[in-house]
């Protein structure tokens, strides 16, 4: 078994309340409140940003020149695309990047992004990554489970783009990518070390339940 779905399979009913969670489900029928989407998209603007700190972090936490490369291609596609489209994906929404710069983080955002950089701070790659994992590979299956629940409606669905951005060839390849690392620097680990990755993992987990609930409590 891959360390990715050992870790999963660890901390399984975290992994399910994640992925099934009652904002995936409502996103996925179409059903979600329009301002609850709003605050969701605004936080995940500060995340972004954290993100690409933490990818930032990778290059110094990286020993070899291919981890190097690998990481400085995430931080420049975060800085250089995504979080661009991202900015213009929320104007379509309402929110202007001007309203975006001004914003404060909400709580589930300071505790989650700085959850991650601590990790790769007081950790090493893998510890970096394990932290990753549940955002980047977890939309990747939140979509893929979204596209094969019956409830789930693609027309005339206002988050139909969103299910779709993750659902992508580019975006699941993206997250195939990452995986891969991810087992490849998760080899021969002692159970102590496996047991810690677990924890970290599951920690991870929890932090993106509770930004799923920020969104839908509208909470700071």
């Amino acid at each position: 078994m891959s360390l990715y779905q050992h870790l999963k399979q660890q901390c399984a009913q975290d992994w399910a309340a994640y992925i099934e969670h009652d904002f995936v489900r409502q996103l996925g029928k179409g059903t979600l409140p329009k301002e609850c989407f709003q605050h969701y998209l605004k936080q995940d603007y500060l995340f972004l940003l954290q993100f690409s700190r933490a990818w930032g972090l990778a290059v110094y936490k990286s020993e070899d020149l291919s981890s190097m490369r690998y990481a400085q291609a995430g931080l420049n596609a975060m800085l250089d695309t995504e979080i661009g489209l991202h900015i213009d994906y929320c104007r379509e929404w309402g929110i202007s990047e001007p309203q975006l710069q001004a914003l404060p983080e909400a709580a589930a955002t300071v505790a989650y992004t700085r959850y991650v950089l601590d990790a790769g701070l007081a950790g090493d790659l893998l510890d970096l990554h394990v932290a990753l994992a549940p955002c980047i590979l977890g939309y990747a299956e939140i979509a893929q489970w979204l596209a094969r629940q019956p409830e789930t409606v693609l027309d005339g669905n206002p988050y139909n783009a969103w299910i779709q951005m993750y659902l992508s060839e580019e975006y699941q390849q993206a997250a195939q990518t990452e995986r891969e690392l991810l087992d490849s620097l998760g080899n021969n680990l002692s159970d102590e070390r496996i047991a810690a990755l677990e924890k970290r993992f599951r920690t991870a987990t929890r932090m993106e339940i509770s930004f799923w609930q920020m969104g839908l409590d509208l909470a700071d």
